[in-house]
């Protein structure tokens, strides 16, 4: 069965050539690594968003707005993200 539409990697590759565009997903690319690297972690503990926010002591908005990349937290929500499943954070300048 045929699927329509391109790859991912052949969207991204066109898009990169573009200059404006190649800067803003550069600034954006930690934001996201670090959604990424969160949704895995409670993925892997089998816990739901609503567990999450538990565990951290939030709503489960905060949890859904953040994976989503629509809401633009502190440190400390990070941390105590990081924490509530069992990971630390470890932030380098480079």
């Amino acid at each position: 069965m045929s699927r329509a539409g391109a790859k991912f990697e052949e969207v991204h590759e066109r898009l990169m050539k573009d200059e404006e565009f190649k800067s803003e997903y550069e600034k954006l690319k930690p934001r996201y690594e670090l959604i990424a690297q969160i949704i895995d972690a409670r993925s892997r503990l089998d816990i739901t968003q609503e567990e999450l926010a538990q565990r951290v002591g939030t709503q489960k908005s905060n949890i859904s707005r953040f994976e989503s990349g629509s809401y633009n937290p502190s440190l400390d929500f990070i941390t105590k993200i990081a924490k509530s499943l069992g990971k630390e954070i470890h932030i380098s300048l480079n």
